[in-house]
């Protein structure tokens, strides 16, 4: 079991390995394993992942826990960079956040802040800027509720008793026709445009980020990933690897194998998060308490 080394706070790129931690702390209690592997094509890594978790369990309650995957633009430039930009950004400003802030407006927030600074780094280092972009899905914990907010086709799914669910929906030209009943899903997941981005951070000045909240119950589990994962893999087959999974360093490995045997044409990552404990909050006057 890997540990997870401090100089690496926000995420591990290209080296493929798997890294893990199980917090105990007052209230919500979660364990998770990460994996970034490079697939069997490529010649770097684009992937970059990051989770902030409480110090204390006064942190716990007050801010919880991140977890953050960024799939950099294949074929643009500095997809690497531009993906550890925005994970990076992110995972700082939520450190750094107001203690309680709630996480359906400052996930968004980060999110946005993230994209003007991807624009800032590609005019930063490329004369007259660079096409850098990247896709990003981040999730928040804490209590009994998870916020998730993303931009691209990086996924994020809820699985409960085995079943998976996808709390995203990719933001690609394809899904898009999809949605507006002008392709069905066979024909857009045959279509050239199934892997184009319709919004990305570093793509414009603005970006609309969508964001999700759910209740969460011990047992459920979370993963996001790439799309070197989930355009391999049914959420059919994720619900069933990790869902029922004893071991989650193990589940990744294993889901990360099956998309390498399929395919491994591009980067493969995901952090597979388990709920150990919750604690159920009510509200009153912007402040939350406990339920018995």
């Amino acid at each position: 079991m890997a540990s997870w080394p401090g100089a690496r706070a926000f995420g591990t790129m290209a080296a493929p390995a798997t890294q893990r931690y199980t917090s105990s702390a007052f209230g919500m209690d979660v364990e998770f394993a990460q994996l970034s592997d490079l697939g069997r094509v490529r010649q770097g890594n684009e992937d970059y992942l990051g989770h902030v978790r409480p110090a204390s369990p006064e942190e716990a309650q007050s801010r919880g826990w991140l977890f953050v995957v960024a799939d950099g633009v294949g074929g643009n430039d500095d997809g690497e960079v531009a993906s550890q930009t925005a994970v990076e950004t992110v995972v700082v400003g939520f450190r750094e956040a107001v203690r309680g802030e709630p996480h359906s407006s400052l996930l968004p927030a980060l999110i946005r802040k993230a994209n003007t600074r991807v624009l800032d780094v590609a005019h930063e280092t490329t004369p007259g800027g660079s096409n850098m972009a990247t896709t990003i899905v981040a999730c928040a914990l804490r209590h009994d509720r998870v916020v998730v907010a993303h931009v691209g086709d990086s996924r994020c799914y809820l699985i409960r008793q085995g079943e998976a669910r996808i709390l995203t929906r990719d933001h690609t030209y394809a899904a898009e026709q999809v949605r507006m009943g002008i392709l069905s899903p066979k024909e857009a997941a045959e279509s050239d445009s199934r892997h184009v981005l319709s919004r990305s951070l570093g793509g414009g000045l603005t970006v609309n980020v969508e964001v999700t909240e759910h209740q969460v119950f011990v047992g459920d589990v979370l993963v996001l990933c790439t799309d070197g994962l989930h355009g391999s893999i049914a959420p059919s087959e994720i619900g069933a690897v990790a869902g029922r999974a004893e071991n989650l360093d193990a589940a990744a490995r294993r889901l990360a194998d099956i998309a390498n045997t399929r395919d491994g044409g591009d980067n493969i990552s995901l952090q597979i998060v388990r709920v150990k404990s919750v604690e159920r909050v009510g509200m009153y006057r912007g402040r939350p308490y406990r339920l018995p």
